[in-house]
């Protein structure tokens, strides 16, 4: 590997995602092949780092995963390639309780230097007294560099240098703003042509301002890790699993993936455009994602929703997390109140009027072990909802599950 390094800042939208971005194209540009990683349980920078790199990009969570299995993950992905770039999450001390859990946390477990991003479009010397109290808050962080974001001009970077030099901390650049750089929201949906617009524009930026060869020298470790090879997922069972996979459902963990492909041969269906089932399915999996965007296509599918429902009805199994959840209830209703009939497999209404915000790290025991994940949703159920829906056919919730190191509680219940 030639470098490995992780993106962080002080705080939430300093311009960690297109800094990340920019330089995992600009790299991939210069012919390395390079890792993405995401501190944090988000789909969503995950998918954008897969576009600009064509690699799965891989969460690193310290709640929702031991140590060990970080580790693991770690150097299987980064044995083949050259860089590795791991984005981090909030800012960078910023954990579940004070900074337990953090990026600062991750770093320090993989041994990654942080490369710094600091919005300094209205800010000159107290630049310093910031980066003195992120490099020395925690002694065991190596705080390898700052690049400053949204500055225009040179002159007001040079003051930028000065106090960085008087923190000891080492300057890498600066990158005016840029109005082509624009990440499609990611409470919208994802447009993967607008976001690639984005990412090419966010490359071209970094290529023009910063000394790429200078972070790949700056950041490579003085001893290369030892090499290890991923373990080839083969088949202990030989179920077959239906995957939903399309704009409305896509929010997909590679580890879990991983871990279904050891269950038997995986297939995919989209509930937006096909209109059958196939034959001989042991397992359907509907994962999260943007259901609320395309409610007149999934209620107008109606074919496919009375083969889920026959497929129910005859003891199938069907796996559904989040917006998997509420395709599987009686409605969704969108942001206006104008309801949309679903598959009325399970009990349960959404809507999205009203919006409210739900989001954190969710333990629920099952039986045969405690599944892991978190919830992030804008929808509510109307009227009681359980936790999970669990029955031998049935393991739905709001909560995203994460079983690329503990699958347990899913073994078990597919033996039921």
């Amino acid at each position: 590997m030639i470098s490995q390094f992780l993106i962080s800042a002080p705080y939430s939208n300093a311009g960690k995602t297109t800094v990340t971005l920019g330089l995992l194209r600009a790299l991939r540009r210069k012919g390395h092949t390079v890792q993405p990683f995401k501190c944090g349980p988000d789909f969503i920078d995950p998918i954008h780092h897969q576009t600009a790199v064509g690699r799965d990009s891989i969460n690193l969570d310290l709640y929702m995963m031991s140590p060990g299995h970080i580790r693991d993950q770690y150097r299987a992905y980064t044995a083949d390639v050259d860089v590795a770039i791991t984005e981090g999450v909030m800012g960078l001390f910023d954990g579940a309780v004070k900074s337990e859990g953090s990026t600062a946390d991750l770093a320090k477990l993989l041994g990654l230097p942080v490369i710094l991003i600091l919005d300094a479009r209205a800010m000159a010397y107290t630049a310093a007294p910031i980066l003195f109290g992120l490099r020395h808050f925690d002694p065991d962080l190596h705080l390898a560099g700052v690049i400053f974001n949204f500055v225009d001009a040179e002159g007001h970077y040079q003051l930028l240098q000065e106090a960085a030099a008087d923190a000891g901390v080492t300057a890498l650049g600066y990158l005016p703003e840029n109005p082509n750089i624009h990440i499609p929201s990611r409470h919208l949906g994802l447009d993967t042509t607008e976001a690639e617009a984005a990412i090419e524009a966010a490359a071209n930026h970094i290529e023009r301002y910063l000394d790429i060869d200078r972070f790949l020298h700056l950041t490579q470790p003085s001893i290369q890790p030892e090499p290890s090879v991923k373990k080839a997922n083969n088949p202990t069972k030989s179920l077959t699993i239906l995957i939903a996979k399309d704009s409305a459902f896509l929010f997909l963990y590679p580890e879990n993936i991983r871990r279904l492909e050891e269950l038997g041969s995986l297939q995919y269906f989209s509930p937006l455009k096909d209109t059958r089932l196939p034959e001989n399915i042991d397992l359907i999996y509907l994962p999260g994602g943007y259901p609320e965007l395309y409610l007149p296509e999934l209620s107008a599918n109606t074919p496919l929703l009375d083969a889920l429902r026959s497929y129910a009805a005859k003891g199938g199994k069907i796996l559904a997390e989040c917006g998997g959840m509420m395709y599987l209830g009686n409605s969704i209703t969108d942001s206006a109140g104008k309801p949309y009939e679903m598959a009325g497999i399970i009990e349960i209404r959404t809507t999205m009027e009203d919006q409210g915000f739900s989001l954190g790290y969710r333990t629920i025991p099952l039986p045969g072990g405690t599944a892991r994940g978190h919830e992030f949703h804008y929808s509510r159920a109307i009227g009681a909802a359980p936790d999970v829906f669990l029955s031998p056919g049935i393991l739905a919730t709001y909560m995203h599950f994460y079983w690329g190191e503990d699958h347990r509680f899913l073994d078990h219940w597919l033996k039921t």
